[in-house]
């Protein structure tokens, strides 16, 4: 394999890899209360992180690091996945879940340029007008009693959206000396924390030991919680690591696609049409200029 090949392929497959966690979530729901499943998944990846960050001796990160990585492991992982596994629980479709959170980028760029005191260019904002008027196409169509769809869901996967990125923004400014491995796993510890607290308040802690909850739970422990963990840090040590930003927009049609084959979740023309416009409007966003 030739080594442009293989750097092309290893930001694809972290992509890939993140698509497939709201099929996970999708499949794991039937089976599982979202909070209950989504403490136990923190507590198996720190049982995972832990005794590897040992091994290669890492270094941990001090009080002050600690309480920030502990503020941005809230928003990215406990707010965020809990967003989504909470609204596709209530009824959102897997796929309309990674549309709503897909628009990331769009938000980010909207936040990132008054912090830095810079505007957005007339591309972006047609980007985002772009992306505002492709969920509008998607929603328009999915909004019906008759298909379970609900607001709640949708305000749950919006929250979702705000974790992601007030999280992303908020480690690019705090945690920027934190190692990977170690920062990582006081993130999860106290999300495992964070979650197993509210699930004991709000949740009856059933679980379904089914095939489908230990395809779901393996998945996503081993595959996507480690395995996008060593593609990124693999990614990070080449000095790729910005090339997959111009790829998370391929996520929504991606999981899209995943869900119709798995689960036989279907778009209209219109919702298609919507979704294509969501994705070209996040291209004009991240795209180089």
């Amino acid at each position: 394999m030739s080594p442009k090949l293989k750097n092309g392929l290893i930001p694809t497959g972290f992509v890939l890899l993140w698509s497939t966690g709201f099929i996970g979530a999708r499949l794991a729901m039937p089976h599982a209360e979202p909070l209950t499943f989504l403490a136990l998944r923190f507590m198996a990846v720190l049982a995972l992180l832990v005794p590897l960050a040992l091994v290669l001796r890492h270094s941990w990160p001090g009080l002050k690091l600690s309480f920030h990585a502990g503020i941005a492991g809230f928003l990215v992982h406990a707010l965020y996945l809990g967003g989504v596994f909470i609204a596709i629980d209530l009824g959102l479709s897997a796929g309309l879940t990674a549309l709503i959170v897909g628009l990331q980028p769009l938000l980010t760029a909207m936040l990132l340029g008054p912090m830095l005191g810079q505007g957005l260019t007339g591309k972006q904002w047609a980007g985002i007008g772009c992306g505002l008027v492709g969920v509008s196409l998607v929603l328009a169509e999915k909004i019906n009693v008759d298909t379970g769809f609900s607001l709640p869901a949708l305000n749950w996967a919006v929250l979702a959206l705000l974790g992601i990125t007030l999280g992303t923004l908020y480690q690019q400014k705090f945690c920027r000396q934190m190692v990977l491995t170690t920062g990582a796993c006081v993130q999860f510890g106290v999300c495992g924390l964070i979650t197993g607290i509210a699930a004991l308040r709000v949740e009856t802690q059933t679980i379904e030991f089914t095939p489908g909850f230990w395809i779901a739970f393996i998945w996503l422990v081993v595959v996507l919680s480690i395995g996008a963990i060593f593609l990124l840090l693999l990614l990070i040590r080449k000095g790729e690591a910005a090339k997959t930003a111009s790829l998370f927009y391929l996520i929504p049609p991606m999981t899209a696609l995943e869900a119709w084959v798995l689960f036989d979740e279907r778009f209209s023309l219109l919702a298609l049409s919507g979704m294509g416009i969501v994705v070209f409007g996040v291209a004009l966003v991240v795209m180089k200029h």
